[in-house]
C-alpha cells in the first residue's frame, strides 16, 4: 500500500521528538496505533498498564523526574476520563505530558449515535486541562499536530497536550511529508529595567526571602548563587523540595518560612504561584514581592508585586546576580539556627512519622527519587525529608490526589532506569493502583513501595475525630493481607514494624533492584496540620 498511515505518521514523529516510551493500554479504537507501535519496537516501547489512570499516571511520573515530555495512549471515553485526574494533576504541576486518544468514527463525532466509549465533546472536555488538545482528521496533519502539542507542553508554562484520532483515520494512508522538527521557541527577552528594579530592592534588604516551586527545577544553580550571595533563606515545599538542597545552611522549610515571612522586608518568589503565603499569611505594605515567572499572568492573580519579571527561571536569575553587588552581608547563621531549633521541637512530636521517614532516608541512595503520597507520611515528608536536589522529591503539588503516586513511582523508574525510586503510600491510597504491581513485574520496574497500613482512611478519620465531634463515618477500610497480595504477582514482599526494621528492609530491596512492597503495620498518627495550615501573620 502506498504512503504512510496516520497512526505510522503519528509514531514516527513521536520517535523524531526524541519520544522512546509510550505508556498505554490498547483497545478497539487504536488498533492501528499500536499496530504502528509494533511496527517502531525497535525504536520505541510501549509500557501497558492495568488501568487507563495508571498509564497516564506513568507519563506524568517520568516527565516529573526528567522534565522532558512523555506520552501516554488511551481509548476515548472512559478510557480518557480515567487518564484525566493525571492530566489534571500535569496541568498543576507544569508537567510535560502528551495524551493520544482515541476516537469514535470520524463521520459521527459528537453526533449521539452511542457509539462504543462515544463522550460528547471530548476536545472540550479536554481543554478545561490542557493547554493545546486538537484532532488529526487525515494523515498529513499528523506531523505537524505531533511537534506543535509537544511544543505546547514546554513552551512557556509546561503542561499536558492531548491529540485525538477517529478509528477510523488511524489506518488512513498517504504520501507523508516530514518536515524539519520545529526549533524550540525562544523564552521572552528579560526586561532588563524590571531586572533593575528588583535587584535593586533585593540589594536594598535587610531580610531577604526567597521562595522556589517547581518553575525553578531547572534554576538551581543559580538560585544557590542568588541566595549564597544575598545571605536570604531558601523557603521549598512539596515541588520546589531540592531546588536548594535541603541540608544547605540557608535551606527552610514550611513553618520555617511562615515566621520568616512575618519580618520580610523583600521576597523573591521563583516559579511559584506563592499562593499559601499572599492568601493565608497575609501581604502588607512593608513587603515587597517580586515575582520571576514564566507565565506573564501568574504574577498578579491574588497581588501586585513590585516587580514581575517574566521569562525563563534560570535565566531571570542569572540577570537579578549579575546587577547584584557581591560585598558580603550580614550572616544570619544564628537566626536561622533559632528557627531549625524550634522547629526541631515541632518535628519531635510527629512520631513515628519522623521515625519512619529518617529510615527511608537512611535506605534511599543520594541519587534516589522519592515519591510522595496523600497520607499522614507524605505530608510529614513535605516538611522534613531531606532532598539532594532538583526532581528528586516528586509530588502531587496543589491537586493532591490520592493515590496518584505508585504509577508516577513507575513512570519515574521506566523513565530512569539506573536511579533508584522508592514510593510511599497509605492502605487507602495504595489500593487504587494496587494492581499496577503487575505492571512492575511485567516490565521489570525495580520500585519499592512502603505501604502505611492503619486500616484508615488516615485524614478523614483525622477530620471527623477533631472537627466534628468523632462521628465516624466512611473511613474504616478492609485490606487484603499487603505480603501475600504482593508475592502473588511475584514482587517481593515483607513486613517491618519498626523503623529500624524498614530501614533494613527498604536498604535490601533497593539493593536487589527487583519490584518490590514492604507492609508496615501501623496505627493512627499524630497531626501534622498545624505545621501545614498556617495562620496570617501581617496585612
Amino acid at each position: 500500500m502506498p504512503g504512510m498511515s496516520t497512526a505510522e505518521a503519528v509514531v514516527e514523529r513521536l520517535i523524531q521528538h526524541g519520544i522512546d516510551t509510550v505508556y498505554g493500554l490498547p483497545g478497539v479504537h487504536n488498533d492501528p496505533l499500536f499496530d504502528a507501535f509494533y511496527g517502531a519496537r525497535n525504536r520505541l516501547r510501549v509500557l501497558h498498564t492495568r488501568h487507563e489512570q495508571s498509564a497516564a499516571y506513568m507519563a506524568l511520573g517520568a516527565a516529573l523526574a526528567t522534565g522532558r515530555p512523555q506520552a501516554f495512549a488511551v481509548v476515548p471515553g472512559p478510557g480518557f476520563l480515567n487518564a484525566a485526574a493525571a492530566l489534571l494533576t500535569a496541568y498543576g504541576v507544569g508537567a510535560p505530558v502528551l495524551g493520544l486518544l482515541g476516537q469514535i468514527p470520524q463521520r459521527d463525532i459528537d453526533r449521539g449515535h452511542g457509539h462504543l466509549h462515544e463522550l460528547r465533546d471530548q476536545l472540550g472536555i479536554a481543554r478545561h486541562f490542557t493547554g493545546f488538545a486538537a484532532r488529526i482528521e487525515a494523515p498529513h496533519e499528523a506531523p505537524g499536530l505531533v511537534s506543535a502539542a509537544l511544543a505546547a507542553t514546554t513552551t512557556g508554562r509546561p503542561g499536558p497536550a492531548v491529540l485525538e484520532c477517529a478509528m477510523d483515520v488511524w489506518p488512513r494512508r498517504a504520501a507523508i511529508r516530514f518536515d524539519d522538527l520545529p526549533a524550540p521557541a525562544a523564552p521572552p527577552p528579560i526586561d532588563a529595567a524590571a531586572a533593575d528594579r528588583a535587584a535593586s530592592l533585593l540589594a536594598g534588604a535587610a531580610r531577604p526571602l526567597i521562595v522556589v516551586g517547581g518553575g525553578a527545577l531547572a534554576a538551581a544553580a543559580e538560585v544557590r548563587a542568588l541566595a549564597e550571595r544575598l545571605e536570604a533563606p531558601v523557603l521549598s515545599y512539596r515541588r520546589g523540595r531540592g531546588v536548594l538542597p535541603t541540608t544547605h545552611r540557608l535551606a527552610v522549610s514550611l513553618p520555617v518560612g511562615h515566621r520568616l515571612w512575618r519580618d520580610a522586608d523583600v521576597v523573591l518568589a521563583i516559579g511559584t504561584r506563592l499562593h499559601a503565603p499572599q492568601a493565608q499569611w497575609g501581604v502588607d505594605a512593608g513587603l515587597k514581592i517580586i515575582r520571576i515567572d514564566i507565565d506573564g499572568a501568574a504574577a498578579g492573580r491574588l497581588h501586585r508585586p513590585a516587580v514581575a519579571l517574566t521569562g525563563d527561571a534560570a535565566a531571570c536569575a542569572a540577570a537579578l546576580l549579575a546587577r547584584l553587588p557581591e560585598a558580603p552581608r550580614p550572616s544570619r547563621a544564628a537566626e536561622l539556627e533559632a528557627h531549625a531549633a524550634w522547629f526541631a521541637t515541632r518535628l519531635a512530636r510527629l512520631e513515628p512519622q519522623m521515625a519512619f521517614l529518617r529510615a527511608m532516608r537512611a535506605a534511599l541512595p543520594a541519587e534516589g527519587i522519592f515519591v510522595d503520597e496523600v497520607t499522614q507520611l507524605g505530608f510529614a515528608s513535605r516538611l522534613a525529608f531531606p532532598v539532594p536536589g532538583p526532581r528528586k522529591f516528586l509530588s502531587p503539588g496543589y491537586q493532591d490526589n490520592l493515590g496518584w503516586g505508585y504509577g508516577a513511582a513507575l513512570g519515574a523508574q521506566a523513565a530512569c532506569p539506573d536511579v533508584p525510586v522508592l514510593a510511599i503510600a497509605g492502605d487507602g491510597g495504595f489500593m487504587y493502583q494496587a494492581s499496577e504491581l503487575a505492571t512492575a513485574r511485567q516490565h521489570g520496574l525495580p520500585v519499592v513501595v512502603v505501604v502505611f497500613d492503619n486500616g484508615l482512611y488516615g485524614n478523614v478519620r483525622l477530620i471527623q475525630r477533631e472537627q466534628y465531634g468523632d462521628r465516624r463515618i466512611a473511613s474504616d477500610l478492609h485490606n487484603p493481607d499487603f505480603v501475600r497480595f504482593a508475592e502473588s504477582f511475584g514482587v517481593a514482599a515483607c513486613r517491618a514494624e519498626t523503623p529500624a526494621a524498614l530501614e533494613r528492609a527498604a536498604g535490601d530491596a533497593l539493593a536487589a533492584r527487583q519490584p518490590a512492597l514492604i507492609h508496615v503495620p501501623c496505627g493512627e498518627m499524630p497531626s501534622p496540620w498545624d505545621m501545614l495550615m498556617l495562620p496570617r501573620v501581617r496585612g
